[in-house]
């Protein structure tokens, strides 16, 4: 996952030496950056929907290999063409790789609190490598050529590819599931132009052109969802989406995402245009909010345990308001200590919320698709991200324009910061000086209202979130406790938490005890009847002794605890149907 996140910004430093080299005019050098992040985006549902066909590991070794190759061309591309070519097929390997990581863990912790550790370095990792990429680029281009910031891909693919057959699961397949290839070509069809959109008028403005590609896009997304509601294998199940808790998880998770990216990019160009650090130092000095996420997104899974999910993700939201409040109060031409201070609590709050939603989203994904359920996470997650870079990046641009003195100088010079930097060589040493030092004001005046704007988005977020992720009125949720036996205790957590594999384990057997009473959530879209008026008919034929606990696909949860022994529990068929609520429902209670 480190290999995949680090090709995002591996190539920051590279530039001038794949310039000198391969000689690229601006559209292609602007098509080398971006084709890897546009066909990522557009590809991980569709690979998600095939891990859960072929087999995650088998697709996880594919992709390992397509990477190795794809990396193999980069290095020793000869023209522009052919990096951007590499760099495509390096995007589909990365999208192959990505939503089978995250699978895997879905089928290797059956254990919540493991899992939700898992998760949390996972996740601290994908944020991780976007900053660890330019400092590996920096420090191989002190002594190698470009080409070796692919080649470092290499080796630890060979490792995967070796190691995977020992230590990773093989029959995580299902299939029985359709591979749909027009969802697939749909998906692409909708994310490419929408994701090429948003960044271009961040970049250059509003057009009718680029107007038309996002309305494209957005057209194309809406056949896309059209299908998913009348085909009989959706790539996508909208029922999820449907759920109040799942829908605000991965709205939540889209706007962490607009707020880590989008500062990103404003804090490099800060680091390296505004304070005027080498490349170099840049990286190294933004490794500092990478050392704090490192750190918080282990502990959060241990909080978590105590206050649930939905306290740990409105804090995150709130910690990272609490950061944008510190860029938006402090910021100035010299505050490189407040600046970093301010970017830290932002990337650790985020990163502790996006650490809680993809343990929930991957939760409550139903096991033959995971794959699936995890591209649409980490879909949301490119969108977000090309959002925060649009949007809080036309903040800047458009307080710059206005901020910056007219009669100074005109063209590029009075449009954005890098447009300043790049003319101030070719004016007079006090006129440079000059239009330097209003260009950088103007920067951090937008900056400044940026941060502010990130700020109010991620309290509004905060605020849905409370609402959103809020337990239904009566509903008890479990969490296990204890060791491996199989006899677990039951206590209330305010978090939503459901888990559809404690119960595999406990389907091994368990002690003889006293009369039980099933609390369970019915999964009734995934059993297609009424899961607990079988478990009454198992119990029954079974005899004496503890029945075994139902089949996690069947169930969201299950827990022991002491019932009445008179039998005036029983309810129903009609009494239990009329309770039956959605794949994440309220409890229903049978003897």
């Amino acid at each position: 996952m480190l290999i995949v996140s680090m090709d995002v910004s591996v190539l920051f430093f590279a530039v001038p030496y794949i310039a000198a080299d391969l000689s690229p005019t601006p559209e292609q050098q602007l098509w080398i950056f971006d084709i890897y992040g546009f066909v990522l985006a557009g590809l991980l549902l569709s690979m998600g929907s095939l891990a859960d066909r072929i087999g995650h590991r088998r697709l996880l070794m594919i992709g390992a290999a397509g990477f190795s190759v794809a990396s193999l061309a980069a290095a020793f591309a000869t023209s522009a063409e052919m990096l951007i070519g590499a760099r495509a097929l390096l995007a589909v390997a990365g999208a192959t790789l990505m939503p089978s990581t995250l699978a895997m863990i879905r089928h290797i912790f059956v254990d919540t609190a493991q899992r939700a550790k898992a998760v949390a370095t996972w996740n601290a990792v994908l944020a991780g490598g976007v900053a660890v990429g330019p400092i590996v680029s920096g420090l191989l281009l002190e002594h190698v050529w470009w080409g070796s910031v692919f080649l470092i891909n290499v080796p630890i693919m060979v490792l995967l590819m070796l190691a995977a057959p020992l230590v990773l699961p093989g029959d995580t397949a299902t299939p029985s599931r359709r591979v749909d290839v027009i969802s697939g070509v749909l998906v692409l069809g909708a994310m490419l132009p929408v994701v090429a959109a948003i960044k271009n008028l961040a970049a250059d403005g509003w057009s009718i052109s680029r107007a038309a590609m996002l309305v494209a896009g957005l057209l194309v997304g809406a056949v896309f969802v059209i299908r998913q509601r009348r085909v009989a294998d959706p790539m996508v199940d909208l029922g999820l989406l449907g759920e109040r808790r799942f829908a605000t998880s991965i709205w939540t998770n889209l706007v962490c995402m607009f707020a880590l990216l989008g500062n990103s990019i404003l804090m490099t160009q800060y680091l390296q245009s505004v304070l005027g650090y080498s490349p170099l130092r840049a990286a190294l000095w933004s490794l500092a909010p990478s050392v704090a996420v490192g750190a918080v997104a282990p502990v959060t899974a241990v909080i978590a345990a105590r206050t649930g999910r939905p306290a740990v993700i409105v804090g995150g939201l709130c910690t990272g308001a609490a950061g944008f409040a510190v860029l938006g109060a402090f910021t100035d031409v010299q505050s490189l200590a407040l600046v970093l201070i301010g970017a830290t609590l932002l990337a650790a709050g985020i990163v502790a919320a996006t650490s809680m939603i993809a343990d929930y989203v991957v939760g409550v994904a139903p096991a033959d698709r995971a794959g699936a359920t995890s591209g649409l996470l980490e879909t949301s997650s490119e969108l977000g991200g090309a959002l925060g870079i649009a949007v809080l990046g036309s903040v800047v641009n458009a307080v710059f324009r206005l901020g910056f003195p007219a009669d100074l100088v005109g063209g590029e010079a009075s449009r954005s910061l890098a447009g300043a930097v790049a003319a101030v060589p070719h004016l007079a040493p006090g006129q440079g000086a000059a239009v330097l030092d209003a260009a950088r004001r103007a920067f951090v005046d937008g900056l400044v209202v940026a941060a502010w704007t990130g700020a109010v988005i991620l309290v509004c977020s905060a605020v849905l979130a409370g609402w959103g992720l809020r337990p239904r009125s009566g509903e008890q949720t479990i969490t296990p406790e204890g060791g491996d036996s199989g006899a677990r205790r039951a206590r209330p957590l305010d978090d939503g938490r459901t888990d559809r594999d404690h119960d595999d384990r406990a389907d091994q057997g368990a002690d003889d005890a006293t009369p039980v009473e099933l609390v369970v959530v019915a999964d009734t879209e995934q059993a297609g009847e009424d899961p607990v008026a079988e478990k009454c008919a198992e119990q029954s034929q079974n005899g004496g002794g503890e029945p075994r606990l139902p089949s996690a696909h069947a169930l969201e949860g299950v827990v022991r605890h002491e019932g009445p022994r008179d039998g005036s529990a029983h309810k129903s068929e009609q009494q239990r149907g009329d309770q039956t609520s959605d794949v994440h429902g309220d409890l229903l209670s049978a003897d």
